[in-house]
């Protein structure tokens, strides 16, 4: 038993950017975005290889956040194509017409919700399936129970391979981001250490807060070790608000248990009624498994 978490933010975006077709629904919106991601997850839940037996879809809806109070710098909906905004409420529908559940979230985002997924019932199946390369979510990955999987890439990335890849544990991953920030996010990181130097450092020293201000503690290896210990000193406090911003929450109070993520199939009137009311004639027959009336 499997339980497969989607980052539907990310599937929203990387559906809108695609090179698939467009797609304008019968009032001329474009839903591109939206069908796009049905079809992945048609796709996704009726693939062998991943045995979907439960799932949930996380969705930031609306992007902004209670991190956005903490830290002016936060990430918004500024500059992200209105034609894509304004399918956060279409593909929540799309997700729900499948039979999927739809966690929406405002005052917290989809990562927090993926995180308290993966934290609630980890201990409940085989093994919790984290569907986005988003290196955010790194942070829940627990041995192979709790894996990572980039659709795209063909990879999934558990602890073992995540300590080869980036050099930290899970557990250091919001240490890691807040030394060399995180675009996507908004966080900006501590100007002149990147990758290599911030796990070496949190290698050595574990934790943000146990990283010494004197470089002559600091490995050999770390070129430029007196001006970055220096500059890190001056931003201490700027660094520990990054870490708080990348940290994911894991007690979002999500209202299912684990019986209401199990995919019974797709319901086929709803389905076929979404279809019918976008005009998505070639979605219609793709499903295999139809949920028993």
């Amino acid at each position: 038993m499997r339980l497969h978490l989607i980052d539907g933010t990310y599937e929203l975006f990387r559906a809108h950017y695609s090179k698939r077709p467009g797609f304008k629904g019968p009032d001329g919106q474009d839903l591109k975005a939206t069908v796009g991601v049905a079809s992945s997850l048609l796709a996704l839940l009726h693939e062998e290889a991943e045995a979907v037996t439960h799932i949930a879809v996380a969705f930031d809806n609306p992007i902004r956040s209670f991190r956005n109070d903490l830290f002016a710098g936060y990430k918004t909906e500024e500059g992200v194509d209105p034609a894509l905004l304004a399918q956060f409420d279409a593909v929540e529908e799309a997700t729900r017409a499948l039979g999927v559940t739809v966690w929406s979230m405002d005052r917290f985002e989809a990562d927090d919700a993926l995180a308290t997924g993966a934290a609630r019932f980890r201990q409940d199946v085989a093994q919790v399936r984290i569907m986005t390369p988003d290196k955010d979510l790194g942070q829940c990955l627990d041995g192979d129970r709790v894996v990572q999987v980039d659709r795209a890439q063909g990879r999934v990335i558990d602890a073992a391979t995540l300590r080869t890849v980036r050099g930290v544990a899970p557990a250091q991953i919001p240490d890691l981001l807040a030394l060399i920030g995180d675009d996507a996010d908004g966080i900006p990181g501590i100007p002149g250490i990147g990758a290599k130097t911030a796990a070496a450092l949190l290698d050595a020293f574990g934790r943000l807060e146990q990283i010494p201000d004197d470089p002559r503690s600091w490995p050999s290896a770390i070129r430029g070790a007196e001006r970055l210990a220096r500059v890190l000193a001056e931003q201490r406090d700027n660094a520990l608000l990054y870490r708080k911003l990348a940290t994911l929450v894991s007690d979002v109070p999500l209202p299912e248990q684990l019986a209401d993520l199990r995919f019974q199939g797709v319901p086929r009137q709803q389905f076929e009624a979404w279809c019918d009311a976008l005009g998505v004639r070639t979605l219609k027959a793709r499903p295999a498994r139809w949920a028993e009336t």
